[in-house]
């Protein structure tokens, strides 16, 4: 197959590169079950006064987003090697 930018691309070895990708993600996905991250807030703002806080928060990744993407990289990459 060839792409726009003219370089030669072979499909088998994409689509094992992809599965290798959702296999790290969904294994990254299990061990942390969240993504965490920190906001600044002002909570005082008064003329040459300010004082801000920082809060922690957390995106929770349920463990069937990790489930569903490491199912899917190994599907891809069995479908990926028996095309081949």
């Amino acid at each position: 197959m060839k792409t726009t930018a003219g370089l030669w691309i072979d499909h088998r070895k994409a689509v094992i590169v992809v599965a290798i990708i959702l296999i790290a993600i969904g294994i990254v996905a299990f061990a942390y079950q969240g993504i965490t991250y920190t906001t600044r807030e002002k909570v005082v703002d008064f003329g040459p006064i300010q004082m801000t806080t920082e809060k922690t928060k957390t995106l929770p990744l349920p463990p069937i987003v990790g489930a569903v993407t490491l199912v899917g990289g190994i599907v891809l990459l069995v479908m990926g090697r028996k095309n081949g």
